[in-house]
């Protein structure tokens, strides 16, 4: 609903976001679905800030989708899979905000990771354009 006057309150959302991306809330994940669609909201109004907070903000929706993929709780397939595509999103918005970074610095993520679904994720964000 702000719009571009988001980056008034930025460094405390981002706080937010954080918190958010951490926790499980129960098998229907409901604050943390909404809070990948806060942050995606924001980085579409707030794309020129985003690159200065790109190492936290990329750390941190690469932890929530390893979590989301090993966690064995009683969390539906397809809540997963909208939680895992969602942080996608948010990485590609990152990428293209950033001009390519988060593509070069999910290289080595790519190439070292074993598992099928967070791969996954990697290559979309490796193949969008």
């Amino acid at each position: 609903r702000l719009g571009i006057l988001v980056v008034r309150h930025l460094k405390r959302l981002e706080r937010v976001i954080l918190g958010y991306l951490e926790v499980c809330d129960g098998p229907e994940e409901e604050a943390r679905l909404g809070i990948l669609e806060t942050l995606q909201c924001t980085i579409e109004h707030a794309w020129p800030r985003m690159p200065c907070r790109l190492p936290v903000l990329l750390k941190a929706l690469l932890r929530m989708i390893w979590d989301v993929h090993t966690d064995q709780g009683p969390t539906p397939e397809p809540v997963r899979a909208a939680l895992l595509q969602r942080a996608t999103q948010c990485l590609i918005l990152l990428d293209h905000c950033s001009k390519g970074q988060v593509k070069v610095l999910l290289e080595g993520v790519y190439s070292s990771c074993g598992e099928n679904r967070v791969r996954e994720c990697l290559r979309k964000v490796q193949e969008s354009t």
